[in-house]
């Protein structure tokens, strides 16, 4: 599958505005896996905010002319030496954790996604933005041969950090659900929690995105300057504006629950403790994943009927996705297609 020698792949050169061209498409040599790794030949990979984050400089790229992506769905085309757990032909997702020390006492605990030494996609290593990636065996999830590449890929980072979100914004069962943004991770969240039985209520300024919230069944959109019509269980900040933080907390009823989502969040506004913290409102961050978040989030969303709302571009057009992604310009995921 990879008899090619060489492969395409877009990379991060001179961070910056996504409109200066921070990212270049260039020409690489297909990259071996080593020791228990595997070659993946990408078929689909999902864009991120992250990924802008990282083009921008949000994110300081950890080597230079790193190759973005960490949602991505391919074939194994290749095994290094000692890798068992695949065959070639295999249908892989490759996620944002990449890997983990496995020693210390977060790993020990079932916390590694707090191990000191993690490791992550498109980020310390090569990611999915290119026509072919490695990734260690033991990070990879085994996907089934009917999944569909473009469907599936937001689910690899989107739906993981969506469902995480979730379970630590502690919602009750049928509890109110309040959601920042509702970009790509937020409407796989929603569909999660209106499958569950909760209410949810969105509060974001895209015109795409208010239209997708309200045809998945959400009981009330706004934006975020207006206060949802009933007192909120939990909440979950999507967007990357600390400006929000107060905002939810001051929505959130007696006991509530507010998870913060991202990974960048600008600055956080001072909190008065009467209007946002006291009654037992919790304030809570969300880091990374485990690998267990990702094979409970596949099989629910597997179970649940969960479906990405995709926006697809060409390999070619990686730089426009993200500039299109910055916009608002579209509503769910944007993916990018690389394989036939």
């Amino acid at each position: 599958m990879d008899g090619a020698r060489s492969m395409r792949c877009w990379v991060v050169g001179r961070p910056g505005p996504i409109a200066s061209g921070p990212l270049r498409l260039v020409e690489r040599s297909v990259p071996e896996p080593g020791p228990a790794e595997v070659l993946v030949e990408v078929e689909a990979c999902g864009v991120c905010r992250t990924d802008l984050h990282l083009a921008e400089g949000d994110l300081a790229p950890r080597h230079p002319e790193v190759v973005p992506g960490h949602q991505v769905v391919g074939r194994v085309s290749r095994r290094g030496p000692g890798a068992d757990r695949f065959r070639v032909g295999d249908r892989v997702g490759i996620a944002w954790l990449r890997g983990t020390c496995g020693r210390c006492r977060w790993c020990r605990s079932g916390r590694e996604n707090l191990c000191p030494d993690s490791a992550y996609t498109g980020w310390d290593a090569d990611g999915g933005f290119a026509e072919h990636t490695v990734v260690p065996e033991a990070f990879a999830y085994r996907l089934p041969e009917s999944a569909d590449a473009v469907a599936t890929a937001p689910l690899l980072c989107a739906g993981i950090i969506g469902y995480r979100s979730l379970v630590r914004a502690q919602l009750p069962p049928g509890g109110r659900l309040g959601l920042y943004g509702f970009g790509s991770s937020a409407h796989l969240t929603a569909q999660v929690a209106l499958a569950q039985g909760a209410e949810v209520f969105v509060m974001t300024r895209g015109e795409e995105a208010r239209r997708l919230a309200r045809g998945l069944g959400a009981a009330w959109v706004g934006t975020a300057e207006e206060r949802p019509p009933e007192p909120l269980d939990s909440a979950i900040v999507f967007a990357p504006a600390g400006s929000l933080v107060p905002v939810a907390l001051e929505a959130l009823g007696r006991g509530g629950t507010l998870a913060l989502a991202g990974i960048h969040l600008s600055e956080v506004p001072p909190l008065d403790h009467a209007r946002h913290l006291f009654l037992e409102r919790d304030l809570r961050t969300v880091t990374s994943n485990t690998r267990r978040d990702g094979e409970e989030l596949l099989a629910l969303a597997g179970r649940l009927g969960v479906r990405a709302h995709t926006t697809t571009y060409a390999f070619e057009d990686a730089d426009r996705a993200l500039a299109d992604l910055e916009a608002g310009r579209f509503g769910g995921s944007a993916v990018l297609r690389t394989g036939s």
